[in-house]
C-alpha cells in the first residue's frame, strides 16, 4: 500500500522549505473543498504536484510513458491524502497535510523532511554529501564516489534520512530504495568494491520489506542486476567481503536470501548461493531442483520427517512449480500433494506454473485434472493469471502455447479480455475473446 519506501517521490533539484509549506496549505485547502463537495479537488491537487515534479526532474522516457506514470502516481497520492485527511475521525489540520507530503517523499514525518531539505541547502552537510554519493552510485560515477568518500569517510557508514535508512552500499542492489534510483550501471561491481574498501558494513540492515534486509539479500532478489548480467558477480563481491549467506531476514519479509530469491523468481541467484554453501530448507531445495536434498526431508516410506510441517511442504511444491523443477514436482505428486493446494491466497500449483511460464510443468500438472476455474485472491483463474503474466513480461511464444494448452484442457475463455499483446490478442480472438479498450501503464515516470 502506498506509500512505502520504494514509492518515494523525488524531490525537485533545489527544494525550498517555504514552497513546501505553501504546498501543504494548498493540500489542506483542497481537502476542505473535497469535504465540501468538490469531488475533483484532491485529484487536481495531486495531478498538479506530480506534473510539477516531472517538469523539474526531466527524464529520457517517452512523454506518453511519463504521462502514464504521473497519472498512476497521482492517483496513489490522492488516495493517501483522502485517507489521511477526510476519512479518519479527526478534524482537518495542516499537520496532517504536511504528513501526507512528507510520507509521499519517503520521510517518516514533516520535521524530518524539512531537516533533509535544509541539509541539502548546505553542500558541506552529511545529508548533501550522502545524496550526491547515492546519485554517483546509480549513475555509475566512480570518480565522484571516490572523491566524496575520500573527503568525508563518514559516508561509508552513513544512513539515509529517508524511512528506509539504507546505507550507500544498499543502493548497489537497486532494490528497496526509492524506485527512481533503482538502476544498475555496468560498473556496479566496481562501485561495490569501492564502498566496501572504504569501510562499508557488508551486513548492514535496511528498514525495507519488514526490516533486516542486507545488501546481499537485496541483490539476490533484485531484477535489475540480473538483467544487467552482474547479479552473481555482485553477490560474490559481497561474499568475498564476509557477507553472511544464511542471515535470517536478509531478503526482507522474514526470508533468508535463498528463500527470497525463489519468491522473486531469481532462480539463478538461489542456485548460485546454494552452490556456495547456503543452507537449503525443503522449500528452497525444491525451488532450485535439488531432489537429493528434498528427499532428505522424507522417510524411506515417503512420509515427511518429524519437524517438517505441511505448510513447508505446500511452499516447497509451489516453489517447484514456479521454477519448473519437474522431477521435484513429480516427486511431490507421487506423495499425495495435490495441484490445487495453495498457501491461503488461492494461488495453486497450476497458477504458479503459468506465472513462471513453465509449459512442461503445466502439462505435468494437468495429468492430475486440477481445477482450472479456481480463483486466486486477485480474482484470477488459471487462464486469467496466464493473461496477466503474459502482459507483464512473459514471452509471447511460450504463453501462447500455455494458453492453447489450457483451453484444450477445458479452461473457459472469457468473452472479453484486457489487451495483452498483438500475438496473444489475435490468438484469443480465434477462441472468441475480444480485447477491451484499456490504458497501459509503462513503468516508472518522474
Amino acid at each position: 500500500m502506498f506509500p512505502n519506501p520504494q514509492d518515494a517521490l523525488p524531490l525537485p533539484p533545489k527544494p525550498n522549505v517555504e514552497r513546501y509549506r505553501k504546498l501543504a496549505k494548498d493540500l489542506l485547502k483542497s481537502a476542505k473543498s473535497f469535504s465540501s463537495g468538490d469531488a475533483e479537488a484532491l485529484t487536481h491537487w495531486a495531478q498538479r504536484w506530480l506534473e510539477n515534479l516531472a517538469r523539474l526532474n526531466p527524464t529520457k522516457h517517452d512523454p506518453a510513458r511519463v504521462r502514464a506514470a504521473i497519472t498512476r502516481r497521482a492517483a496513489h497520492v490522492e488516495s493517501f491524502a483522502r485517507r489521511k485527511l477526510t476519512e479518519e475521525d479527526a478534524p482537518l489540520r495542516l499537520s496532517e497535510a504536511q504528513f501526507v507530503i512528507a510520507r509521499s517523499h519517503g520521510f517518516e514525518s514533516w520535521p524530518k523532511l524539512i531537516k533533509h531539505i535544509e541539509g541539502l541547502s548546505e553542500k558541506s552537510s552529511l545529508t548533501a554529501k550522502y545524496e550526491a554519493a547515492a546519485e554517483s552510485i546509480v549513475n555509475g560515477d566512480v570518480k565522484t564516489l571516490k572523491r566524496l568518500l575520500r573527503e568525508d569517510p563518514r559516508l561509508a557508514h552513513a544512513r539515509s534520512t529517508r524511512e528506509h535508512r539504507a546505507t550507500l552500499l544498499h543502493y548497489v542492489s537497486a532494490n528497496g530504495v526509492e524506485n527512481y534510483r533503482q538502476t544498475t550501471p555496468a560498473n556496479i561491481v566496481e562501485i561495490a568494491e569501492v564502498l566496501l574498501k572504504a569501510g562499508a558494513e557488508v551486513d548492514a540492515e535496511a528498514d525495507v520489506y519488514g526490516g533486516g534486509a542486507t545488501t546481499l539479500g537485496l541483490v539476490g532478489t533484485s531484477v535489475h542486476p540480473y538483467e544487467a548480467g552482474v547479479q552473481n558477480p555482485l553477490m560474490q563481491v559481497l561474499l568475498d567481503h564476509g557477507a553472511e549467506i544464511d542471515r535470517p531476514a536478509s531478503a526482507g519479509t522474514k526470508q533468508s536470501t535463498v528463500a527470497g530469491c525463489l519468491a522473486n523468481g531469481q532462480f539463478d541467484a538461489a542456485w548460485y548461493l546454494a552452490e556456495r554453501g547456503a543452507v537449503l530448507s525443503l522449500e528452497s531445495a525444491a525451488g532450485i531442483g535439488r531432489l537429493d536434498v528434498v528427499e532428505s526431508f522424507f522417510t524411506e516410506k515417503g512420509r515427511l520427517k518429524k519437524g517438517v510441517s505441511k505448510e513447508e511442504l505446500k511452499t516447497a511444491f509451489l516453489n517447484a512449480c514456479l521454477g519448473g523443477q519437474n522431477e521435484v514436482v513429480a516427486f511431490f505428486l507421487k506423495r499425495g500433494v495435490k495441484p490445487s493446494v495453495h498457501g491461503g491466497d488461492g494461488q495453486t500449483g497450476v497458477h504458479y506454473a503459468v506465472i513462471g511460464g513453465q509449459l512442461e510443468t503445466l502439462k505435468l500438472l494437468l495429468k492430475e485434472n486440477p481445477p482450472l476455474e479456481s480463483k486466486n485472491v486477485y480474482g484470477g483463474t488459471v487462464l486469467g493469471q496466464t493473461l496477466w503474466s503474459a502482459a507483464h513480461g512473459g514471452d509471447p511464444d511460450t504463453f501462447s502455447q500455455i494458453i492453447e494448452t489450457l483451453i484444450a484442457a477445458g479452461a473457459k475463455v472469457p468473452d472479453r479480455h484486457v489487451p495483452v499483446n498483438k500475438q496473444i490478442d489475435e490468438l484469443l480472438l480465434k477462441f472468441g475473446s475480444v480485447p477491451e479498450p484499456s490504458w497501459y501503464w509503462f513503468g516508472e515516470g518522474p
